[in-house]
């Protein structure tokens, strides 16, 4: 009899391919995924430590599994209930203490030990489990093949951890050093995903630009070298990679944008803001015009290229000053898309205890201008889309009917007119809508044109 599995998946993008890789390791148990927690008998929470009051979200949704569990137990069934993630790896033991109905708690760098983890706490030995170490031996060396259907547009893993130690970050703390996965396995997994129907290839990381994979004929590949070996897999269409340390961009990552027609024109490049001085205080160890000079080598190497940026405003010891200059730095820059947030504390991070904390009224209206700002720029972008034709990779059902939902090579959502089996295709789209957040548009007939 197949099992149930429910995974909520927190956060980013790397949470989401941790996410695909768990339900692949509780394959062979028996687990199929469910859609809903309800009458699920094992429900995971993958959980993100970034944003503000994570935890306690976190606890939010515990208490809702609680009642689901207590149901399914007074109907003789039984809901295991486990928490993963970086929340977990940051606050385990305090997990345990306030929801001792949970029965795992693990961190991102053990969730390939989830079949035994599920076998020991089916077998009911105490209390919860708890698994948070930071294992001698690489997860990805003990996980399965991904699973037969990749979808459209895949993620891959190719590095992780962090050995930057921003002021502001838990990533150190929670995903560990920096590491990178071997090229050859990475293109083994690459070529399965080819396999199994995806068209478009994500490559992840937290640093991933700092990607020094083992190469397969020995020595070192940096993720220029993996982006040139990744593009020739037969019937990849296209490839992108997120996210980047503005450090990590060398010569080889620029050649790649420059010589390789399946990465797409668009790089997420995060700045965190446009002052010299608030950059120190963060220990980003770049500067403004370092990050300056590496999108004029970028945009030299290929004109169309869009840039997309992370920013956090109200950062402790802030000035008026400071949050000027990031403001200067974006209307220079000119950013296709970019995040933008309140500073917020994360706890053992050393800018939590830093002096001169802003206060949050002046967070908020700084975070109003700078976002204000960052939507004229990406209407704008948007806009010049307008009567243009883009390839766009159809990947599924639209928002109305005899709609598909689409990517442009720009990451921009497409809302295409076109029938359902055409999923799948790089189709010629006409745009004639431009929004803030998508475009629109119809299937384009160049021999009609």
């Amino acid at each position: 009899m197949k099992k149930r599995v429910f995974i909520k998946t927190y956060g980013c993008q790397m949470n989401v391919y941790d996410s695909s890789r768990m339900a692949d390791c509780l394959s062979p148990l028996g687990f199929v995924e469910a859609q809903t927690p309800q009458g699920a008998d094992l429900v995971i929470l993958n959980t993100c430590h970034i944003r503000e009051k994570a935890a306690e979200k976190v606890f939010s949704e515990l208490g809702h599994l609680r009642a689901l569990k207590e149901a399914k137990g007074r109907r003789g069934g039984e809901m295991l209930i486990a928490v993963g993630g970086c929340v977990a790896q940051a606050e385990g033991a305090e997990l345990l203490r306030r929801a001792p109905f949970v029965d795992i708690v693990f961190g991102p760098q053990s969730y390939h030990r989830l079949p035994e983890l599920v076998a020991r706490a089916a077998r009911k030995t105490g209390e919860g489990l708890l698994e948070t170490s930071f294992p001698a031996e690489p997860k990805f060396d003990f996980l399965p093949a991904p699973g037969a259907s990749a979808g459209v547009s895949a993620l891959l893993s190719v590095q992780e951890g962090c050995d930057k130690f921003c002021s502001f970050c838990v990533v150190p703390y929670t995903r560990g050093a920096e590491f990178s996965r071997p090229a050859g396995q990475v293109l083994a997994e690459a070529r399965r995903l080819v396999a199994g129907g995806a068209r478009e290839i994500t490559l992840l990381g937290q640093n991933v630009n700092a990607y020094h994979g083992k190469a397969p004929q020995g020595g070192e590949w940096r993720l220029g070298e993996l982006l040139r070996a990744v593009s020739e897999i037969k019937g990849l269409e296209r490839l992108r990679y997120t996210t980047s340390h503005p450090r990590e961009v060398d010569r080889s990552l620029i050649a790649a944008h420059r010589d390789l027609p399946k990465l797409m024109p668009h790089l997420h490049l995060p700045a965190q803001t446009g002052s010299d001085r608030v950059l120190a205080l963060m220990n980003r160890r770049h500067s403004a015009d370092d990050y300056r000079r590496i999108v004029d080598r970028l945009r030299e190497a290929r004109a169309d290229l869009a840039l997309s940026s992370d920013f956090i405003v109200g950062f402790p010891g802030e000035e008026e000053e400071d949050f000027a200059a990031t403001l200067a730095f974006v209307k220079e820059i000119g950013f296709a898309q970019a995040f933008s947030f309140k500073y917020s504390p994360r706890p053992g991070t050393p800018a939590a205890a830093a002096p001169r904390q802003v206060p949050e009224p002046q967070k908020a209206e700084r975070l109003a201008a700078l976002q204000a700002l960052i939507a004229r720029q990406q209407c704008a972008f948007n806009q010049s889309f307008l009567g243009r034709v883009l390839p766009v990779l159809l990947e599924k059902p639209g928002r109305r009917g005899g709609q598909l939902l689409g990517k442009s090579a720009y990451l921009q959502n497409v809302h295409v007119t076109a029938a359902a089996e055409r999923r799948g295709e790089i189709a010629p789209v006409l745009i004639r809508e431009a929004g803030l957040k998508s475009l629109g548009g119809a299937l384009f007939d160049r021999a009609s044109a």
